[in-house]
């Protein structure tokens, strides 16, 4: 997905100022880009800390004021005093106040603000400084802030616990200028739990959004995060899928109910979490999920039950990690207080093998098992066998399916070449395919999808 939070603060900049925005995940920062610009503005998640330090010391030899936002100094700003001016929180508050010091000519080194802004007025990002042919999909926001208060997680030390959102107008808008910009495809809702304010979605918002879906032919299909309580709203579900809606991502992070009580994952408490992740793909949805390992709760049993779980459940992009404590989060305050926190920083790599925990578990099992989740969930055999059991759960919606561009055309020959032919998994990637031409020939896009997925979980795991 493109840079939203760049993109957005792009459309608050001065009108007459010149824009250029380089997107590090799919390009390379070319040093002429640097000493084009007058300022460099940076924003970034944790994982890219390594990759920030260095593009700092890049623009400081070239002679670059930074102005720096975002999550990862937002919650780390004691971090980056070489960063000449820092813009925290949330732009809509503090980069007016930036903007105003730098035209007088006084601009400080830290802005910073609680206020949490009406997003009524955030802007419709600039999608013309990026080039949409990078990107699998595009993303907008609806809201901020998230009501649930789990141990792990940050959000509401960010956006807060009270849900702020946009109105139903304002999002038909950003459709709309995504359209007329030339996407046509995926487009993920950047929300922290989209499902929220049930009576706002239901009254409101879907029935706007099937509406305009409808008017322009169908030309996106939405993603977004949801807690697992959404499958007790069959109403909603429905609603959903008929605006368009066909993947959530989940946080289960652990079928234990010890756990889950543990980290406060209050929706997950109490229910069976295989039934609920199955009625959603029966509905019509792709469920990912997220899981973690590494709470006091846990021991040696766990991750054989989590291998079974995932297993089971049909749920073929399973994001398994180490439980880390981010700094703002209830976890990392009481770790702190018991002296069980190594570093205020975490890696933010779910692939890392890293905690900064001390764990009650002795460390060593701890990764052992981590690995052995890893490489069982995603090792050739039980991952097709998994892709099967989720083509057996899945109802995939009744519509008019998006119209395929040349390049997912490119991208199946490539596959049937690439994997058929020269990797390990050519006799598994061959027996789904036919299977799926015989017997549930309307998945057969997954067939693809999902064995370019092995491939590259094959890569980062070193399966």
């Amino acid at each position: 997905m493109p840079p939203l939070g760049l993109l957005t603060v792009a459309s608050m900049l001065p009108l007459e100022w010149e824009k250029r925005l380089v997107d590090q995940n799919v390009s390379h920062l070319k040093d002429s880009d640097i000493k084009w610009a007058d300022y460099v503005f940076v924003s970034a998640m944790v994982i890219q800390r390594e990759g920030v330090k260095e593009l700092i010391e890049r623009c400081h030899r070239l002679g670059k004021k930074i102005v720096a936002g975002g999550p990862l100094f937002t919650s780390e700003p004691e971090n980056f005093d070489e960063i000449d001016y820092l813009v925290l929180n949330e732009a809509e508050i503090t980069l007016p106040l930036f903007l105003a010091d730098l035209q007088t000519g006084n601009p400080k080194h830290l802005y910073t603000s609680e206020e949490k802004p009406d997003l009524s007025k955030t802007p419709v990002p600039s999608w013309h400084l990026i080039q949409k042919r990078h990107y699998s999909s595009m993303a907008i926001q609806l809201s901020r802030g998230c009501p649930y208060d789990c141990e792990f997680c940050d959000v509401i030390t960010l956006f807060g616990r009270k849900q702020r959102m946009k109105g139903k107008d304002q999002v038909i808008a950003e459709l709309e200028s995504l359209y007329q910009a030339g996407w046509r495809g995926g487009v993920t809702l950047a929300d922290d739990n989209f499902i929220s304010k049930k009576t706002f979605l239901k009254n409101e918002l879907l029935p706007a959004m099937q509406a305009w879906m409808q008017k322009r032919k169908y030309p996106f299909s939405f993603m977004a995060e949801v807690s697992i309580n959404l499958a007790d709203d069959d109403e909603l579900m429905k609603m959903m899928i008929e605006a368009g809606f066909d993947g959530l991502f989940v946080g289960i992070e652990t079928p234990d109910q010890q756990s889950l009580k543990e980290c406060n994952k209050i929706p997950n408490r109490g229910r069976d979490l295989l039934a609920s992740a199955k009625k959603m793909q029966e509905f019509g949805f792709v469920v990912d999920a997220g899981f973690i390992l590494g709470f006091d709760n846990d021991d040696e049993t766990t991750f054989a039950r989590l291998e079974e779980f995932i297993e089971h459940s049909g749920i073929v992009t399973a994001m398994v990690g180490l439980l880390n404590a981010p700094k703002g989060s209830r976890l990392h305050t009481r770790l702190k207080g018991e002296g069980r926190l190594l570093t205020d920083e975490i890696v933010g790599n779910n692939t890392a093998y890293s905690t900064n925990i001390v764990p009650k578990m002795n460390i060593e099992p701890l990764v052992k098992g981590y690995q052995s989740v890893l490489n069982k969930i995603y090792s050739v055999k039980p991952y097709y066998e998994r892709v099967k059991k989720f083509f057996r759960n899945y109802k995939p919606p009744k519509r008019k399916p998006m119209a395929y561009h040349f390049y997912y055309v490119k991208a199946i020959f490539k596959t049937m070449l690439i994997i058929g032919v020269f990797k390990h998994d050519r006799k598994h990637f061959w027996k789904l395919l036919m299977w799926s031409l015989f017997k549930r020939p309307r998945l057969l896009p997954f067939v693809f999808r999902y064995a370019i997925y092995r491939v590259h979980f094959a890569d980062v795991f070193g399966l």
